[in-house]
């Protein structure tokens, strides 16, 4: 069996399982770092695109948003919109309904290895997205959060043991 072959047989089964438990494309963007992340800090993840990421299992109500990126990078809320007001509100609910946002580094060397979570308060993180988003000159943002102020902002609720 050539590699390739491997490779999507590991895939397939892989998908077998996420589908037993409600995951329907374990190849959706994003999905498998949620459940990485999911899996260190004790949460369940959302089975679909337009609910928050994660939540808690012992009350679902608290929702969770993870935002990720690479050791040299910038979290990244995508298509926030400034403008017209309705749709502001409605972008900004996106981090609204979460009890903490979650901003995670993974490792380029390893992408499946966590570096370090910084968990943001979700007033701290609306704050920055509001002032982010009157500053802008588009209407629509891609709103970026700098490692540095996760780790100024935020407080490190898991590091990689070394």
């Amino acid at each position: 069996m050539n590699y390739i072959s491997q490779i999507i047989n590991y895939v397939r089964k892989a998908q077998e399982i996420a589908a037993q438990h409600g995951f329907k494309n374990l190849l959706q963007p994003g999905l498998v770092k949620e459940l990485v992340v999911a899996d260190i800090l004790g949460h369940e993840v959302h089975r679909t695109k337009h609910d928050a990421d994660a939540y808690d299992p012992a009350n679902p109500s608290r929702q969770f948003e993870y935002l990720s990126c690479f050791q040299v990078g910038t979290f990244q809320l995508d298509r926030v919109f400034k403008y017209p007001p309705d749709k502001r509100t409605k972008s900004l609910e996106r981090i609204k309904r979460n009890a903490a946002i979650y901003c995670v580094v993974f490792d380029r060397q390893s992408p499946l290895d966590v570096l370090v979570i910084y968990e943001i308060p979700m007033p701290v993180m609306l704050a920055e997205a509001d002032r982010k988003l009157d500053v802008s000159s588009n209407d629509i943002s891609h709103l970026s959060f700098p490692i540095k102020w996760a780790q100024q902002c935020g407080k490190v609720v898991y590091s990689k043991p070394t």
